[in-house]
């Protein structure tokens, strides 16, 4: 399992739309096959800062949601909202360490 940390700072005034827009695109990302949890979460002490939180089944997982139309209308949407570029980090799981122990969403 791979889990990946994206960090997104947004413009003060798109945090609602920044929003939306990635509930939707974590919405259609749960349906794909290779994607086990999807999270948006936001930081409590700077509301336009964001972190999603993404588990993928396996190391091709991440290809394969890239090539999603969701995706690159999420890309595409909130491209001009990033006060900064995204960044993200890759993790391997650790505990739980296989896929029947995550719960899901």
């Amino acid at each position: 399992m791979l889990a990946v940390h994206v960090n997104i700072q947004v413009k003060p005034d798109c945090v609602e739309r920044f929003i939306e827009a990635t509930k939707e695109n974590a919405k259609n990302s749960l349906k794909e096959a290779g994607i086990a949890r999807f999270d948006l979460i936001q930081r409590q002490d700077d509301p336009t800062c964001f972190m999603l939180v993404e588990v993928y089944r396996d190391a091709e997982a991440p290809v394969r949601h890239k090539e999603t139309a969701h995706y690159a209308r999420w890309r595409d949407t909130v491209e001009s909202m990033m006060a900064v570029p995204r960044s993200s980090i890759k993790y391997t799981t650790v505990f739980p360490a296989n896929e029947s122990s995550w719960r899901s969403a």
